[in-house]
């Protein structure tokens, strides 16, 4: 038997190996190795105890005695659910948020609070109820930066010790009451229909000062008035299908009276 032989025979005989122990090797191997991403951070637990933070890319860690808990530290978004609300004037709204926030201390975020996403999302909907109960229904609706900027604040001071950072708070929809809504929409069309008689109204103060003017001007100027009604039979003589009526303006008569 040649070395030839032996050799293909040792690697025939140790293929059954090979298939069950490469496998069986990479997973060990894995124990050792752990990737972090580069918006990601570890957090390094040895036997439970808070060991370090660790970066992006390949560490090593000593299985069975180090944990590594991988924190996200891109911008998360949390949706504060729909609630309903009494305001300061005694309207009852149904509204909802949504959180814009990020892990700012990573080692604080995993240590000081269970869940971080739900105790944000929790305090919000609490602060959302307190703030928008201080606020009027017309406050409410005219105000609505205002009135995120300062939930933001709030929730963003009382996290700060969880480690997250509040970046952005938007109140997303305003629900009225179906009779509120009726209500608002006649106040509306009644508020336009208000400037539409004022701006009606001006109109025809203007107008009547001009017709005034006017007629006080035609009065004084001798044969302005019989000028102008010659040209009213003018136009009127233009369409065919007008009938004409002519008018003797009183000057003319007064004309009369002087010559007798």
């Amino acid at each position: 038997m040649g070395l030839f032989d032996i050799f293909f025979g040792l690697i025939f005989f140790m293929i059954p190996f090979l298939i069950i122990g490469l496998p069986l090797l990479i997973a060990f191997l894995s124990m050792f190795i752990k990737i972090v991403k580069e918006y990601e951070r570890g957090v390094l637990l040895a036997f439970g105890k808070y060991a370090g933070i660790r970066g992006p890319g390949l560490n090593l860690i000593i299985p069975f005695y180090h944990r590594l808990v991988k924190m996200d530290l891109r911008v998360l978004t949390m949706d504060v659910p729909k609630q309903e609300i009494m305001t300061k004037d005694n309207v009852p709204v149904k509204i909802n948020a949504l959180v814009y926030f990020k892990i700012k201390d990573p080692k604080k975020a995993f240590l000081e609070v269970e869940n971080y996403a739900y105790a944000v999302s929790k305090y919000g909907q609490t602060s959302l109820r307190n703030v928008c109960g201080e606020a009027t229904l017309d406050g409410l609706l005219s105000e609505r930066k205002q009135i995120a900027e300062k939930l933001r604040e709030i929730v963003d001071v009382a996290t700060d010790a969880w480690g997250i950072e509040v970046t952005m708070i938007e109140l997303m929809d305003v629900e009225l009451p179906e009779d509120l809504k009726r209500t608002m929409a006649k106040q509306a069309e009644a508020e336009r229909e208000k400037r539409a008689t004022i701006i009606k109204a001006g109109g025809e103060v203007v107008a009547s000062k001009n017709l005034a003017a006017a007629a006080e001007k035609l009065y004084r100027v001798p044969g302005a008035l019989h000028l102008r009604s010659l040209h009213a039979l003018n136009d009127m003589s233009s369409d065919q299908s007008n009938m004409v009526s002519f008018f003797i303006p009183l000057e003319i008569l007064r004309a009369f009276e002087e010559v007798e």
